[in-house]
């Protein structure tokens, strides 16, 4: 076992948002260049009040209106997120600096952190290995709840459901401050029911399912989240610690698992908001503590972090070829922890900010249960980067750094607990191989920002890399709830990246309009290969390596066509294709289909407090797959939004409404796992919120 690293997450933080207001004029045009300049990265930042105003359920769902975003969803509660058609480890989610680290290669189970606590976020498109080490390939969705109270007492209550799945939920939040010293606490409560779809049956491979009331059996669940902040905030000085617990439960869709449920003795459709078998549970418990130290030209920064990650499948015990039937209903369970540390540095010498780092994590993890997928592991990594960004004059800025990582993975041996028969010997079959890997990675980046007048260009050029993670080089088992059978490969080399991006921007008092577009080489991409063969009645999917190129682009304009008025359109364009391997000249399994939206929106009452807004979203037919996937057609739908809020001293009324599929059609998503059963999208879904804030 490696010993401990030094570790995490570094940049300091964003300088607080200035926003001057004058009679009934709001200047934020120096705002918005001041944050465009900040990074050569295309970058979007997000506050609380659009994470309120957007609200769709899940975070991710949430944020998926941003050009380049998108939820990948299971289920009525969970979704994951992706950024330009990248996710899981190629995503990096960080939380007051620390990278959030769960059993994220799973993909049906969200993320385990509560979407109501948060008061900001960051969404970094494209490589940002330099910063932020492996696993940030494909962007950074960075999270902020640590923001600190300005009054002794304050806080906010939530009360919100959904109509597609009756969910209902209730959020609350205290915070205060006396003199330097703050605290923070908020609870989160959801209960949600199965969700519904716009058909009465479906077909799962040979079998006709009828579904009653339209609805997805045993996709019901709960979520229940609490955290504690305490912390001193002076002038030079702050330090906060935080501590929380997300809890998690929901089923899985019963019909797609297979011949427990054909010949299972429970009563699916006897009630949509009881959770029976087969289901998941995870609890993730983190604690944070982060420290800055600051002067005019110099800071520091220090990030320490436990994790403790805990998630359980359980099924009913049915026995397969030559497994007898198992005692209990444990499928698997998996526990793992994480510590991670980290130090930066940042130092103003004239023209150049000069910046450095050192980061390490230590990750152990065991598994438990009668079903096998992912080994026990054992990973150790650590980097060093330095980096300078030169102003040469106030309309450009350069940037240049360096980064070195070495990371070591230790997978542990795994064989069957029931003999099979082989060659007339019963043997314990082999189903993951001792292996010790080691893998270091030098990486750079180099960007431009550029403004003159009304403009702003920006262009970034970098590598990245991404370790293989145990799953990639050693499962070996049945994946139910995406309907597969899963094979590692231990021989896995680590991923690398290269990417150039670009940022063109015009904005005046009316019309802001902004293109990013993107060229992408992987000289080894690591992905799922689907097979014709099949494994214990599922299709064969294994790890393998090829040369992927990328390119695509996000483009957003919008028109503000009086004080009250106002128009907006989007879109976005991925293009992936295989230059080698056994399915080159395809592209990857699961791609990102063209998508555009279109809206309009009218703010009213005193300073617009209040919206009402209509938009239509079309994803284009995806006939780019990777055999034997089949293609999917292209859809739209019709999408509303509204919110309103009421002043009441120093008391604010919130209500949002967000009303999707407004027209109940039915499409299916070609990134979703369900459509591989021929399971449609939600069907028309309402999201209401109301909040008092105090």
């Amino acid at each position: 076992m490696i010993d401990m690293l030094l570790a995490a997450m570094l940049a300091a933080s964003a300088p607080a948002d200035t926003i001057v207001t004058l009679e009934t004029v709001t200047v934020t045009g120096q705002q918005r260049l001041q944050q465009q300049m900040r990074s050569s990265q295309a970058e979007v930042h997000v506050d609380r009040d659009y994470l309120q105003q957007h609200f769709d359920g899940s975070l991710m769902q949430t944020l998926q209106h941003i050009p380049g975003v998108k939820a990948m969803t299971i289920g009525s509660g969970q979704s994951k997120p992706t950024i330009r058609g990248l996710g899981f480890n190629r995503l990096a989610v960080t939380e007051d600096g620390i990278k959030h680290e769960g059993q994220q290669w799973g993909d049906d189970h969200g993320l385990e952190i509560d979407q109501f606590a948060i008061d900001r976020a960051e969404v970094i498109k494209g490589p940002a290995a330099l910063l932020y080490g492996s696993d940030a390939i494909g962007g950074v969705l960075s999270l902020y709840t640590n923001h600190v109270p300005t009054e002794p007492f304050g806080g906010s209550v939530q009360l919100f459901g959904r109509t597609n799945n009756e969910q209902l939920g209730l959020s609350a939040k205290v915070e205060g401050r006396r003199g330097k010293w703050f605290y923070r606490a908020n609870a989160t409560l959801i209960d949600y029911a199965d969700y519904r779809v716009p058909t009465d049956s479906i077909q799962y491979y040979s079998y006709w399912i009828r579904l009653k009331d339209g609805r997805l059996r045993n996709t019901v669940g709960c979520e229940r989240d609490g955290s504690l902040m305490a912390g001193y905030a002076g002038y030079n000085f702050h330090t906060d610690l935080r501590v929380s617990d997300s809890y998690q439960k929901s089923g899985f869709f019963a019909n797609a698992h297979g011949l427990e449920v054909r010949l299972s003795g429970i009563d699916y459709d006897r009630s949509r908001r009881d959770i029976d078998l087969p289901y998941q549970w995870v609890n993730h418990l983190k604690v944070l503590s982060h420290t800055t130290w600051r002067s005019d030209v110099t800071s520091a920064e220090l990030n320490l972090a436990y994790q403790n990650n805990v998630r359980e499948e359980h099924s009913e015990p049915v026995g397969h070829g030559y497994m007898p039937t198992p005692g209990d209903t444990r499928e698997r369970r998996f526990v793992k922890s994480t510590y991670t540390a980290g130090i930066s540095l940042r130092h103003v010498a004239g023209s150049h900010e000069l910046r450095g780092g050192l980061s390490g994590e230590l990750q152990h993890n065991r598994r438990g249960g009668w079903g096998f997928i992912v080994p026990d592991f054992e990973t150790a990594s650590a980097g060093i980067f330095v980096m300078d960004r030169y102003t040469l004059c106030e309309n450009l800025i350069v940037n240049a750094g360096l980064r070195y990582d070495l990371a070591r993975t230790h997978i542990r041996e795994y064989r069957d607990w029931y003999v099979t028969p082989v060659g007339g010997v019963d043997t314990y079959l082999q189903r993951s191989a001792d292996i010790r890997r080691s893998f270091g990675s030098l990486t750079w980046s180099a960007g431009v920002n550029y403004s003159t007048g009304k403009w702003v260009m920006k262009a970034n050029v970098g590598k990245s890399f991404r370790v293989p993670i145990p799953k990639e080089l050693g499962a070996d088992g049945i994946n139910y709830h995406i309907f597969r059978y899963e094979r590692g490969n231990q021989e896995l080399d680590p991923e690398e990246s290269y990417q150039l991006d670009a940022s063109v921007s015009w904005a005046n008092d009316v019309v802001e309009a902004e293109v990013e577009p993107y060229v992408n080489y992987f000289p080894n991409y690591i992905y799922l290969n689907p097979t014709a063969q099949y494994v214990e009645g599922l299709q064969l999917y294994h790890y393998t390596q090829a040369r992927v190129l990328r390119w695509g682009l996000e483009a957003r304009a919008a028109w503000h066509i009086t004080a009250h008025w106002e128009a907006t359109a989007q879109g976005e364009y991925l293009y992936a294709r295989q230059q080698s391997g056994e399915k080159k000249g395809y592209t990857l399994p699961f791609s990102t289909p063209w998508s555009a939206e279109v809206g309009v929106k009218y703010g009213f009452g005193r300073k617009a407090r209040g919206f009402v807004g209509l938009n239509a979203r079309v994803v284009g037919r995806q006939d780019e797959i990777v055999p034997p996937e089949k293609p999917t057609d292209g859809y739209w739908t019709l999408n509303m939004a509204a919110g309103k809020d009421w002043h009441l001293g120093s008391t604010t009324l919130r209500l949002t409404l967000h009303a999707d599929n407004l027209l109940n059609r039915r499409y299916y998503d070609h990134t979703s796992y369900y459509r591989l059963i021929d399971v449609p999208e939600p069907g028309r879904n309402v999201a209401l919120m109301l909040g008092l804030e105090f």
